[in-house]
């Protein structure tokens, strides 16, 4: 009969019902592996959060403050003790001088008493070292007390920044998840096949810089498929898989960053059209001769394209220009590495979170700025007038290269001031594939600085990012690095004709467009970006006007009654005269037949009207026209 326990027990399966004992790898998860419960969640607005985070933010100054006040409290601690030592050094003196007073005093009887100057002097500097003992303590104490409130703040302003900043944490698959697509779209519209791989998409960052990467990744991955991979016919030529291959591996970084690579097996880049494009543009890198890495670089300068041909997808030289731009803003880099034949890599770097960066600060002419640190290659001393010049233009080495020495003062176009003798600070500034020696009045050190942007109508200020709040107090610029290193060469002479000098030049346009709206509508755009317009109705009409008139392009429709712009394209590239006329196809045909069809006629650049933007047609002009 069973017991009590046993009856209020459930009744046994049988033997042969149970289950077989599982497998140490198929027995369910333990409580500790199992997933945890769902939390309750909020909904909040993104800008909610970021007015938050900008809140908490100012904090970061206040602990700079903070700072700020304990090296003041430690140079008056100084001040005291130099004090306390020299009145030490002082009493001997002071008790010989009574002991002679009180000696004359004794030698003259009652009627001597001790000078009433000298009483002072003595009552002076008694009370005076009492009170310098109580100041030097006081001092003690408020440095103990100003170290420790440095401390706290560091700790408690550090990690709630850092707390809400894991708020606008976002994963990298939010502007990742639709490149494949995107990529996929591309090559169909090109006659390729591509495929795009991701991994490391759950690695969060700060949603600002997501947004920025945004754009970043759009054009890698254009130039990927319309500059790296080639067509089905090419590709299987070359023994490779006709589809092409792109992936994006994102991991993290050394420190607060996070690297992400981006790159395809296709035909490399083109280093020798690469060096001739650059030298078309006036780059001064481009010397065959230098290392490769250095020629590469030469890819991401604004204008610079291996593409005979502009089309709306590429050929203008804004594509890598534009990443470099956005990654140095993030505070970040990118390197390009290729391989003939294998294909293209870019390596990004960039930092988790926005807002805290390491700055170097400087003195020019008599003004205060910050340098981003990772732009700093090195900090030398250097006398800019005993440097060696070139082309009467002091110069300086750096590690057997030559680079340009130039006043930070001179870059900013700050008041001159006379020049220091003897030597200087140098700081060696570097952005992508430029490098000069940036020649200052003083260097205040390294120092973690907030980034503060600037607010229409200075979003955009050459040669300056953003700016700062030291721990004085003291707003002073943060100077953008890319910007220093263009003027540095502009100041050397070594740039593209200056602007200035191009708009002295009255360029004329030629129109060719049968619809009247069109045709005005391009005269229009044309007139208000300063250039002389000729009007004409078809590609008859053009091409006789091309054989009186002088015009230093031609914009032409294709679909035209008598002689389509294919025609006019051949008709001009057959004329001796003629052949070297940049020619802008602006038409409504996008298919890829027609797209190769404007190639073969010999277009220099070919629009799509459906992604029609004046911005692109003014840029292609002026790459065209003015060089």
């Amino acid at each position: 009969v069973p017991g009590p326990a046993a009856a209020e027990s459930p009744p046994e399966r049988p033997a042969a019902a149970e289950p077989a004992p599982a497998a140490p790898s198929q027995r369910p998860p333990a409580q500790s592996q199992r997933p945890p419960a769902p939390q309750d969640t909020v909904r909040i607005s993104s800008a909610k959060l970021e007015q938050l985070l900008a809140e908490s933010e100012e904090l970061l100054t206040l602990k700079l403050m903070a700072g700020r006040t304990l090296e003041q409290v430690r140079a008056v601690g100084d001040l005291t003790a130099e004090w306390d030592k020299r009145w030490a050094m002082l009493l001997p003196v002071l008790r010989e001088l009574r002991r002679r007073e009180e000696k004359k005093g004794a030698g003259g009887g009652e009627r001597r008493r001790e000078d009433p100057q000298v009483t002072r002097l003595r009552e002076f500097t008694e009370t005076l070292g009492d009170q310098l003992h109580e100041l030097d303590a006081l001092v003690a104490d408020l440095a103990r007390t100003a170290e420790r409130n440095l401390s706290s703040s560091h700790l408690l302003v550090q990690g709630l920044v850092e707390d809400v900043k894991k708020l606008l944490m976002l994963p990298f698959a939010t502007v990742l998840e639709a490149l494949p697509k995107a990529a996929r779209d591309l090559a169909r519209d090109q006659g390729k096949e591509v495929d795009l791989s991701l991994s490391g998409e759950a690695i969060e960052v700060d949603r600002r810089i997501l947004e920025e990467l945004r754009v970043v990744f759009t054009h890698l991955v254009r130039n990927a498929v319309d500059h790296g991979i080639e067509g089905p016919e090419e590709r299987a030529a070359r023994a490779k898989p006709v589809r092409g291959s792109i992936r994006v591996d994102v991991h993290r970084g050394e420190g607060s960053t996070v690297e992400v690579v981006v790159a395809d097996d296709g035909a490399g880049v083109d280093v020798d059209a690469l060096v001739q494009a650059a030298s078309g543009r006036g780059a001064a890198a481009a010397d065959p001769s230098r290392p490769a890495d250095e020629l590469l670089a030469l890819a991401f300068q604004s204008g610079v394209s291996t593409r005979a041909v502009i089309t709306d997808l590429s050929g203008r030289g804004l594509g890598l220009a534009i990443v470099r731009e956005k990654l140095d803003k993030l505070g970040g880099r990118v390197v390009l590495e290729s391989t003939p034949g294998q294909g293209t890599v870019f390596r990004l770097t960039v930092p988790l979170t926005l807002a805290t960066f390491r700055g170097v600060l400087v003195s020019a002419a008599g003004q205060q700025f910050v340098i981003p640190a990772g732009a700093v290659e090195r900090v030398l001393r250097a006398d800019p007038g005993e440097a060696p010049t070139v082309q009467n233009r002091p110069v300086l080495g750096i590690d057997g290269d030559t680079v340009p020495l130039r006043a930070l003062a001179d870059i900013l176009e700050l008041p001159a001031e006379a020049p220091p003798s003897g030597a200087t600070p140098v700081l060696v500034v570097t952005a992508g594939a430029g490098r000069f020696g940036c020649a200052v009045d003083d260097v205040g050190g390294e120092q973690e600085v907030i980034i503060k942007s600037l607010r229409p109508p200075l979003r955009r200020v050459r040669n300056v990012a953003a700016a700062t709040i030291l721990g004085s107090g003291r707003i002073v610029p943060v100077l953008d690095a890319s910007d220093l290193v263009r003027s540095a060469l502009r100041v050397s002479g070594r740039a593209v004709r200056p602007a200035a000098a191009r708009e002295a030049v009255k360029r004329t346009v030629l129109v060719a467009e049968d619809s009247i709206t069109s045709r005005m509508l391009l005269k229009n755009i044309l007139e208000a970006a300063g250039y002389e317009v000729v009007t004409t109705v078809d590609g008859a009409d053009a091409f006789s006007r091309l054989k009186t008139d002088a015009v230093d392009a031609v914009v032409s429709d294709v679909d035209m009654p008598r002689m389509n712009g294919f025609s006019l394209t051949e008709a001009i590239r057959a004329d001796e005269r003629l052949k070297e006329l940049p020619v802008v196809l602006v038409t409504s045909l996008a298919s890829r037949e027609d797209r190769e069809r404007g190639v073969d006629a010999g277009a220099s650049a070919y629009i799509v009207k459906s992604s029609f933007d004046q911005g692109n047609l003014l840029d292609t002009l002026a790459r065209l026209v003015e060089g």
